[in-house]
């Protein structure tokens, strides 16, 4: 006898029926065919007799979420995920305190020749830097003094001797016009020239021998390659690798363009021109792989619907979804960045869901009757009604639960998202369900039938779609434990998942041969980024990976003189510091500024050795005098190292380094901090930070933690909610718990898999897995709502089973190939970013496809046996052992 259940909350009444409510009449007509309750059944064709105002309705709403399109705004940069930190804090103090630009970003400019420092070379240099000068793209985006090469200094060096200076000037000293510098090396023969770079060169400015490669000897005349560093003001605006406003990539491409014209070899190299590269290469990847995917879909959905109209029919409602959910944004004034990637993803895939979910139940309903098209489509309708309206709740509420996060986007990552599975529900349950209804019933009066059977239940595609039955009934010991190696695999995998993160992942390499076949609007240009970011990593130092320690406290005591002697040589030891061609590292701070300076001016050598009445090489005495010294001799360096107030007072120091290209933003940051800590105490007060290193990995990191905390959150939230809403309509909270089980091994399965391919969980990977919550809730609570609506219409586990498999899950098949299928064709793109973006999507996709299909069913099973009703455990015990089946069903394994 089939089971009956309470029927005491509204939600319950609406979709199941009670014994006194149902229509046995149509328990005959329908019951092989879903067993939607007559509650719904009434409630759909209320709604639908209203079906032409409905549309209307409908489609002058998309109208307004389309004019919210149009106001939709794109935000590339990371502004928003910075919360409040000592860091970021410390980084302003510094950028107001300190003579470093604030509001800037460096271009490197390399020059190669025969011999970059001879005479000609030099001439050529200034004559490069006058022509930047003189391009007006160019020159409204440089500050003040804006560059700094050896020929600057050897000129200026020249300049200053003749005016019977004494003292060999630093390169941080006033420098003269470019005009009088480039007539001075006119004015110069080779041997002075020569004798100049020798002087300037000879091991004492870190600066101007980081302009040079590792490999040059201090004080030599011969190079083949050399930098020029040109200083742009961003005019606030932040600058990244992958984020650039268009004014510095318009004059860093000027930059190449004028290069072009002169006789030596150029690369330029900015942030301007990678972010300008980025987009590129993601254009190009989509504009060859984008249409690939398409054409995949559109043949994965012609083999499930068999039917062009309905084809038609689902992507018209897939635009509209992602028109509402887009228009939303643009209304609310929320940015389309990176992190919303994965919403049009997850709303592709949950419509391709929704939809094939509506098609193939109205098609089950019309198989075998005599029904109309509106019958048979609202029948469907209301036999698949609660799962999508579960699938929604569900969903959507987890998705808002990130709205707890502390960074704004996050929050608006999860508002999205429940707006858009909302909107998926509106489109796929009302609007496309009436435009249906109209299409077919217009073309059947006009003699065109528009019968089609559903995918997965007939042909040879019904026995593998049963698969998931057989190994509920004969193995589900063997798939128990098969799942628990493959989850206990998964979260050992994710447990070593490597969290670094960088921008080199959105910059395509060389292009793929493949691609010089094609027609030249489709052939993609020639990519450098990647090349010079390695040529400049092996070669020279990379300035924007600098990483400072602050320190605060008197500077005027001695103990903070040792304190920061200390943490500088401890920074030089690091091994993420880079090193200068002397060997020394990339490393300047107090002491090695003043050293530095004491070395080219020799009123204030003597200041400094009086200062040390300890023969240890660091000042302890008349410390306040020694740096009112320094900042006469030398003031640019001075106030680029220690912060002197409007009054005269020292308030804090600092040390600087430039770190190896090599290591990542992590590892930098990690030893950073760790000399920070090491000095950090009651008489000092140390902090590491910097832009591009500690405080990008910082907020890189608490992304991350906030992802992560999110997706757990998030299935927290579904589990509590499928287990309310199945006590409500099923009478078993027991089935919530069951029917999310799937979902959690499909996420361990998918960060084991990562493991496996060396794909780390960021900020932006954390939020494509995402993908599998979203998806592996609906693919899991249609198989559970199928089944138990199928379990109470007949007195077989096994034929509510074989139904739920071979129907709902030829429908999930469908959509998850066409999903999975689609964005697994990214993998081909030449991007890596993209080629992991596309592999996340499709493994996520198809975890929870097979966590549904094949294990579900089992956990099915011993749900039934253990929580289900008593006939049916009964059923279950005798039936494992002798396979019989209910009578009138013939077991054709």
């Amino acid at each position: 006898m089939p089971y009956r259940l309470p029927a005491n909350r509204c939600i319950h009444n609406l979709f199941v029926p009670t014994e006194r409510s149902f229509d046995h009449e149509a328990e005959r007509t329908f019951g092989s065919h879903g067993g939607y309750s007559m509650r719904a059944q009434k409630f759909v064709d209320r709604v639908f007799a209203h079906r032409r105002l409905v549309i209307v309705l409908l489609l002058v709403i998309t109208a307004g979420f389309g004019f919210g399109m149009t106001l939709l705004e794109e935000e590339n940069t990371i502004e928003g995920f910075q919360t409040d930190s000592t860091e970021a804090e410390k980084l302003d103090y510094i950028q107001e305190n300190y003579a470093a630009e604030e509001d800037t970003t460096t271009t490197q400019v390399v020059i190669q020749n025969e011999n970059v420092l001879d005479r000609d070379s030099l001439i050529e240099t200034l004559e490069f830097q006058q022509a930047l000068r003189e391009a007006e793209t160019v020159n409204e985006t440089l500050v003040d003094r804006p560059m700094t090469s050896v020929a600057n200094a050897v000129a200026t060096a020249s300049i200053q001797e003749e005016f019977g200076d004494g003292e060999q000037p630093s390169p941080e000293s006033q420098q003269p016009s470019l005009a009088e510098q480039q007539r001075q090396l006119e004015s110069m023969t080779d041997s002075e020239t020569e004798q100049f770079v020798e002087s300037v060169l000879d091991g004492d400015n870190q600066q101007l021998l980081g302009l040079l490669p590792a490999a040059y000897e201090p004080g030599d005349t011969q190079a083949t390659e050399m930098v020029i560093t040109i200083t742009q003001d961003t005019d606030g605006e932040l600058v990244s690798p992958d984020a650039a406003p268009e004014e510095i990539i318009d004059a860093q491409f000027e930059m190449r363009s004028i290069a072009d014209d002169h006789p030596s070899e150029y690369i330029v190299f900015g942030h301007g021109i990678t972010a300008d590269e980025i987009d590129s290469s993601l254009d190009d990847s989509l504009a060859i792989v984008g249409p690939l995917a398409l054409l995949f879909v559109l043949a994965v959905l012609g083999i499930a619907y068999r039917d062009p109209l309905d084809i038609a029919l689902g992507l018209f409602g897939i635009i509209t979804v992602l028109v509402w959910t887009l228009g939303f944004m643009g209304l609310a004034g929320i940015e389309f960045g990176l992190i919303f990637i994965a919403v049009p993803v997850l709303l592709i895939g949950l419509s391709i869901d929704y939809a094939i979910h509506v098609f193939m139940r109205g098609r089950e309903a019309r198989s075998g009757t005599d029904f109309s098209v509106e019958q048979a489509t609202t029948a469907g309708l209301a036999g698949v009604g609660l799962a999508l309206v579960l699938v929604t709740i569900t969903a959507a509420i987890g998705f808002l639960s990130n709205v707890v996060s502390p960074l704004e986007p996050i929050q608006q990552f999860g508002l999205v998202n429940a707006v858009g599975i909302v909107a998926a529900l509106l489109v796929f349950g009302l609007l496309v369900p009436a435009l249906k209804i109209e299409i077919d019933s217009f073309l059947e009066a006009r003699g065109i039938d528009r019968r089609k059977e559903a995918f997965g239940k007939t042909g040879r595609l019904e026995p593998v779609m049963r698969t998931g039955e057989r190994l509920a009934r004969r193995a589900p010991v063997v798939v128990l434990l098969v799942v628990i190696l493959l989850t206990a695999g998964g979260l050992y995998g994710g447990a070593q998942l490597d969290s670094s993160f960088s921008t080199d992942q959105f910059m395509a390499d060389e292009k793929p041969d493949w691609t010089e076949n094609l027609p030249d609007p489709l052939e993609p240009q020639e990519y450098t980024a990647t090349d010079t970011i390695e040529y400049f990593d092996e070669t020279f130092l990379r300035q924007e990976l600098q990483a400072q320690i602050l320190l605060e406290g008197d500077p005027t005591d001695e103990q903070f003189l040792k304190e920061a002697s200390t943490a500088e040589r401890e920074t030089g030891n690091l091994s993420v510091a880079a090193t200068v061609p002397t060997g020394d590292p990339a490393v300047h701070g107090p002491i090695s500024a003043m050293e530095s300076t004491a070395a080219t001016n020799e009123s204030f050598n003597q200041t400094f050795l009086d200062a040390d009445t300890t023969g240890d090489g660091i000042p302890d005495s008349d410390l306040a005098q020694l740096y009112d010294e320094f900042f006469a001799a030398n003031p640019e360096a001075a106030a680029d190292i220690i912060h002197r107030t409007a009054d005269g007072n020292y308030e804090s120091a600092r040390i600087v380094m430039i770190g190896d290209g090599e290591f990542t933003r992590g590892q930098i940051t990690e030893e950073i901090q760790t000399v920070a800590a090491s000095v950090d105490g009651t008489e000092i007060e140390a902090t590491a930070t910097g832009e591009q290193t500690v405080l990008y990995d910082l907020i890189e990191q608490e992304i991350l933690d906030t992802v992560i905390e999110s997706l757990l959150v998030t299935l927290l939230v579904v589990a509590v909610l499928l287990a309310v809403i199945y006590r409500i309509t099923a009478g078993r909270a027991s089935l919530g718990l069951v029917t999310t089980v799937p979902v959690l091994l499909a996420l361990t399965w998918v960060l084991g898999t990562m493991s496996l391919t060396g794909i780390s969980l960021n900020s932006i990977t954390g939020m494509i897995t995402s993908l599998t919550i979203g998806l592996g809730v609906a693919y899991s609570i249609h198989v559970t709502q199928r089944y138990h609506q199928q379990l109470r219409r007949r007195d077989s586990v096994w034929d509510a089973l074989r139904t739920t498999v071979t129907g709902t899950g030829g429908a999930l098949l469908g959509s998850a190939a066409t999903t999975a299928g689609g964005f697994g064709v990214l993998t081909l793109a030449f991007v890596p970013s993209l080629q992991q973006f596309g592999f996340i999507t499709a493994i996520s996709i198809m975890y929870a496809f097979l966590a549904s299909v094949l294990v579900l069913p089992t956990l099915l099973v011993f749900w039934t046996r253990f929580f289900g009703p008593a006939w049916a455990s009964d059923q279950i015990t005798g039936e494992t052992a002798v396979e019989q089946t209910s009578p009138g069903t013939a077991d054709d394994d």
